[in-house]
């Protein structure tokens, strides 16, 4: 069965971006800088591929994904804080991001800083404020927090700057962005799923998925970076090549790479054969990879 599957994704965009809107404007603060700098980089822009991928998991389980439109949201405020922090002139040093000048750009250094660690204390406030069984909500804070810490974005994002000027091959690139980009989209599939009641068999194709989806955006990133436009894509394009880094792009040929995400893709897809019609928009959602153009 073929999904509505670019209605679904704007319908479920505007109810997060809303969402977003008011978990935000509801939130006190004493200082109105650092509430601007955090609306202008939360707000408005951006695929929102986590906070739906985790709503597509959790239908995929019971059919109620927007139950969990807390969660999904401060999974989106987990990601934007760290485009913020990556963004900065220490890290990827990057000027445009999601179609706009980068949050440090407009608000300087410091303020940016202080919005990304905002937007991650917020996040798991955020989070408190969903309607779930305790230990439910417990397992999901690891989930989340794990895929956030040491252990996943900043620690791949550790290895990504030290890694600089050096060649890596393709065993410990792939283990690195499994940690920087492929973490939180894991954290976002197995919270949905955790949330939605998945069995153990359900949860671990949804695991296996994530990761393979994760893969396959890295990879169509990587070739994007080189075959995209700023004006397409959001943001600056060549940032790898300039930062010297190791990609799936610069250690293979752009074609092998193509294939790869291919591979990568069917592989996702695969993953989700217990599953019948209710996975289709995640069916769709990893194909639509392999032709993005953002």
């Amino acid at each position: 069965m073929q999904t509505k599957f670019k209605e679904i994704w704007a319908a479920r965009t505007k109810l997060i971006e809303e969402n977003l809107h008011r978990e935000l404007h509801n939130t006190p603060t004493i200082d109105e800088k650092i509430f601007q700098a955090m609306e202008y980089s939360l707000i408005g822009g951006g695929k929102k591929l986590r906070p739906i991928l985790l709503m597509a998991a959790a239908d995929a389980i019971s059919n109620e994904g927007e139950k969990f439109l807390p969660v999904a949201c401060a999974v989106e405020m987990i990601h934007t804080y760290s485009l913020i922090h990556d963004d900065l002139p220490a890290m990827d040093n990057d000027d445009y991001r999601r179609g706009k000048w980068t949050n440090h750009k407009v608000f300087g250094d410091a303020i940016a800083i202080l919005a990304g660690d905002a937007l991650l204390t917020l996040a798991f406030e955020v989070i408190t404020r969903q309607k779930a069984d305790p230990k439910t909500l417990i397992t999901v804070i690891r989930e989340i927090s794990t895929a956030a810490g040491i252990g996943g974005m900043v620690g791949g994002q550790a290895i990504d700057i030290q890694s600089e000027g050096k060649r890596l091959n393709l065993v410990k690139l792939r283990r690195m962005h499994l940690a920087k980009t492929g973490a939180l989209f894991r954290a976002a599939i197995r919270s949905g799923a955790i949330l939605a009641g998945a069995s153990d068999e359900k949860l671990d194709a949804l695991t296996k998925y994530a990761e393979n989806f994760g893969l396959a955006f890295q990879i169509t990133d990587d070739i994007l970076d080189v075959t995209g436009k700023t004006e397409t894509l959001g943001k600056s394009v060549g940032s790898d090549t300039r930062n010297n880094k190791s990609t799936y792009v610069t250690l293979m040929e752009p074609q092998e790479a193509q294939i790869l995400a291919e591979l990568t893709v069917e592989a996702a897809v695969d993953n989700l054969k217990i599953f019948g019609d209710e996975a289709d928009f995640l069916r769709e959602l990893v194909e639509f990879l392999l032709n993005r153009k953002s």
